[in-house]
């Protein structure tokens, strides 16, 4: 659903405003290790969970079709339940006994048959609230070589290779102002459409953080009201 476009303009240093093209063009090593360090020198948020519901997903970084970097993107079938159809990231609520990192690995395996292992968490990211009554947490994934992907067709509609390039545009983050809300709704354009929070918040703290090393916080960016139930 397009929302009012946002075009920031570009400066060294600031969340958004990314001056050079992203510093990633091939999935190697080097790139795993640059991640690592950002992961590790973040100071990442937890939010308690009260009365809400913890869910985790994985931010899943593998070849696109090109072999360029990329990251797993899929949308929901629409026989399910709750929020079908919508762009998301593998993932969902955790198991009993689960951790975040559990659930998104076995997410990611049920979701788009991909099996990883827990060696191949890089980090975490900040966890974002979200208006349906979850706290979910993000985990950042390295697929490596291989990412083949196998869609459950019952879960996954559709799944996608997004470049970690298509980030880093003038359009990203795209903010409006909504009346039911104080805060930004926050998207992201790809796939010839706009991808909106919660998902939206973490590919851009992904790109901000993970990628260019910087800590930019997404907590307050509001989610389109479709979403909230």
């Amino acid at each position: 659903m397009p929302g009012a476009r946002h075009a920031p303009a570009r400066a060294r240093g600031h969340p958004g405003q990314s001056p050079y093209p992203l510093p990633v063009s091939v999935l190697d090593p080097s790139l795993r290790e640059r991640i690592v360090a950002h992961l590790a020198g973040f100071d990442r948020r937890s939010e308690a969970l009260g009365e809400r519901r913890h869910a985790a997903v994985a931010l899943t970084l593998i070849p696109g079709d090109l072999g360029e970097p990329a990251f797993v993107l899929t949308r929901r079938a629409s026989r399910l339940r709750d929020h079908a159809g919508q762009w998301a990231l593998p993932g969902g609520r955790l198991d009993p006994g689960e951790g975040p990192i559990e659930a998104a690995l076995r997410e990611l395996q049920e979701e788009v048959g991909l099996r990883l292992e827990p060696p191949d968490v890089l980090g975490l990211l900040d966890d974002y609230v979200t208006r349906s009554g979850f706290v979910i947490t993000p985990v950042v994934v390295w697929g490596g070589a291989g990412g083949d992907l196998d869609p459950d067709p019952s879960e996954v509609a559709e799944v996608h290779r997004v470049p970690l390039a298509q980030l880093d545009t003038p359009e990203v983050p795209n903010l409006r102002r909504i009346p039911e809300s104080d805060h930004p709704v926050i998207s992201v354009p790809l796939l010839g459409t706009h991808i909106h929070a919660p998902t939206a918040a973490l590919i851009f703290q992904l790109r901000e953080v993970a990628i260019w090393g910087r800590a930019t916080r997404v907590a307050h960016f509001e989610q389109p009201v479709f979403a909230w139930k």
